[in-house]
């Protein structure tokens, strides 16, 4: 008669399979805020760079008018930004000035409380306001 053999086991114990069920859930835990965070940061440019490149061709358009009504560049209006992620809203009050504005539209900006809208003036003073309405210019403006 043969002795039986004692066959090795492969595979995963459950506890095995547990621990690095926990480890990867404590990595998504981290890794995901802080991704959408940095996503969200990156986004912004998507608004202030409409703005700026809007406000480029007012700036052009008066200074061979000498008036920002009417310019086509840059039409008084609602447009969406070339992302899609921000509304721009360009109004001329006056024929000397205009205002700019940005307000998101499309997620994962719709949930950035940080910056949830941007200003831009005729002078050029840039604002951005929290969803609280706190101003927060430096840091939606890429100025820190």
């Amino acid at each position: 008669m043969k002795a039986p053999q004692l066959s090795a086991q492969n595979g995963f114990s459950l506890i095995e399979l547990m621990i690095t069920v926990s480890i990867v859930a404590i990595l998504a835990a981290i890794a995901i805020p802080s991704y959408t965070s940095f996503t969200r940061s990156s986004n912004r440019t998507d608004a202030t760079k409409a703005m700026t490149f809007d406000a480029q061709a007012l700036e052009r358009c008066y200074s061979q008018n000498f008036t920002y009504i009417g310019c086509a560049a840059a039409p008084a209006g609602t447009a969406n930004s070339s992302q899609g992620y921000y509304s721009i809203t360009i109004a001329t009050p006056t024929a000397s000035s205009f205002t700019i504005t940005a307000v998101p539209i499309q997620p994962p900006q719709t949930g950035d409380s940080t910056c949830a809208s941007f200003s831009l003036n005729s002078a050029g003073t840039q604002q951005a306001q929290t969803s609280g309405g706190t101003s927060n210019t430096q840091a939606c403006w890429g100025s820190t």
